[in-house]
């Protein structure tokens, strides 16, 4: 692998792939579409919360008026219910990049999901795609005995990943049970094949550069996000998306920071949603438990939301959404915390050897502002 010092703006070849990698809230969008407007970019998306319809105020999603006029792509493209691995994204991304340069364009890869990045530069392992019949044999399985009786069965076919993951982990236990029950291969034993990276391709020149502005900038720029999100109607958007899917609490996407938040505030309140015959209110209660008292969060409370729901006394409901919006400050702080860790992890990417990238050029830099980026791309 060939770096580029910082100091030195190059021309991008046609041939180019930027990655623009920064965390939630520190001003990627805004940066994308002073680039788009250059004429030379075409936008893709790599966040793992914007794939899904439906979910825009949370997501912090471009609005329509702004999709038309800077079209995004991998943006709506499941529904709440749906899946997508991260073997999906690189496989789209491999299409999409085509398309971007046939058009003549510079393919910008802008977002916060940094697995996604990483799968692109640094590798994939090789691990099937759970099959839909297994996942559903893995999840019946799971809803029947609980996730210990899974734990314990990962234990026996797979002891490393059992020794690895934590017992409350149901995403990956899940996983590691289906990719052993569709190919009787472990999935510590698929994750250790050879990996291979999309940005290991020789006739691509690959452009990351990594974003980690000043932590109390972003934190100020996190609480603005969120007040402005609860003013626009998060809660009411979670609403409708239970009155217009059959959701469960550990689905993907209401796994994502700030939805998370609001079903365990509408699951204390034992709002009336849960009503609907097509969910199953005993699942959110399993996941969220009972009402815990907001004092015991050391984040001061932000302003009350105005909710419709009456189940409750109007004290218990404020306590209940207090605690709400401080979880989702705290998880969206803890979650821009996890992004720089794996930012400065993406930024090590150049002591990988150079016989495992082919010896291709990958150009990484690292910014402090999103102003040093602009400098670079435009």
């Amino acid at each position: 692998m060939q770096l580029t010092s910082n100091s030195i703006t190059p021309k991008l070849a046609d041939n180019s792939v930027v990655c623009l990698m920064a965390p939630t809230a520190s001003g990627k969008t805004a940066l994308a579409y002073e680039l788009y407007d250059t004429g030379r970019y075409e936008l893709i998306s790599v966040d793992s919360a914007l794939i899904y319809r439906d979910m825009n105020i949370g997501t912090a999603k471009p609005t329509t008026t702004e999709l038309t006029r800077y079209p995004h792509h991998l943006v709506n493209i499941i529904d709440p219910m749906q899946s997508y691995s991260m073997a999906e994204f690189v496989s789209d991304v491999i299409r999409l990049i085509d398309d971007c340069h046939n058009n003549g364009k510079i393919p910008l890869l802008v977002g916060g999901t940094m697995m996604y990045y990483m799968a692109l530069l640094d590798g994939l392992s090789p691990v099937p795609d759970s099959e839909d019949g297994v996942r559903a044999h893995v999840e019946q399985w799971r809803q029947t005995e609980g996730i210990q009786a899974l734990f314990d069965y990962l234990g026996k076919v797979d002891p490393i990943s059992h020794q690895r993951l934590h017992a409350t982990d149901t995403q990956r236990i899940t996983r590691a049970i289906e990719v052993y029950l569709q190919t009787n291969i472990a999935i510590s034993d698929w994750q250790r094949k050879p990996k291979q990276a999309l940005a290991n391709n020789p006739h691509q020149q690959w452009h990351a550069l990594t974003v980690m502005p000043d932590r109390p900038w972003l934190h100020t720029r996190i609480e603005q996000r969120l007040e402005i999100m609860w003013r626009e109607g998060l809660v009411d958007e979670v609403l409708g998306l239970l009155e217009q899917y059959p959701l469960t609490p550990n689905l993907p996407s209401m796994r994502c920071v700030g939805y998370r938040q609001v079903l365990e505030y509408l699951t204390h309140i034992n709002h009336s949603v849960f009503e609907q015959p097509h969910l199953d209110k005993t699942q959110f209660e399993d996941v969220f438990g009972r009402f815990e008292d907001p004092s015991k969060h050391k984040i001061k409370p932000q302003r009350a939301l105005q909710s419709q729901s009456s189940t409750l006394d109007s004290q218990t409901e404020a306590l209940a959404c207090y605690q709400m919006q401080n979880k989702a400050l705290y998880a969206t702080r803890q979650l821009a915390k996890r992004q720089y860790t794996w930012l400065r992890k993406l930024a090590q990417l150049s002591n990988v050897n150079n016989d495992l990238h082919n010896n291709n050029e990958i150009v990484i830099s690292s910014y402090e502002s999103m102003t040093q980026a602009r400098e670079y791309l435009i």
